[in-house]
């Protein structure tokens, strides 16, 4: 019988995104590869319009206590979209199609 850290290990890919010591956020690599890539693709794009909103903002306007708030909101959008990216590329790499 697996033991949880097993478990763990092989269905469940930790986010690098978390700074702590569990990484508690993880991915489902036995879910649909098609649901991973879509969760992948809404992170980034969400990525990409936030800093498409930092490049239009009028530096002048901001407060200046906001720019660290954007770019630790567009690390944890990018690196997750990224760790669920290479999910699902293992998995569709890996995938058979059903006879």
């Amino acid at each position: 019988m697996k033991t949880w850290n097993e478990f763990l290990t092989d269905r469940y890919h930790p986010l690098e995104s978390s700074l702590t010591a569990t990484r508690p956020l993880l991915i489902d690599t036995a879910a649909d590869p098609q649901d991973i890539l879509e969760c992948a693709v809404q992170r980034l794009r969400a990525s990409s319009d936030l800093l498409r909103t930092l490049y239009c903002l009028n530096f002048k306007q901001a407060d200046v206590e906001d720019i660290p708030h954007i770019t630790h909101a567009l690390y944890l959008l990018t690196q997750d979209g990224w760790d669920l990216l290479q999910v699902a590329q293992q998995r569709m790499l890996n995938w058979k199609a059903s006879t």
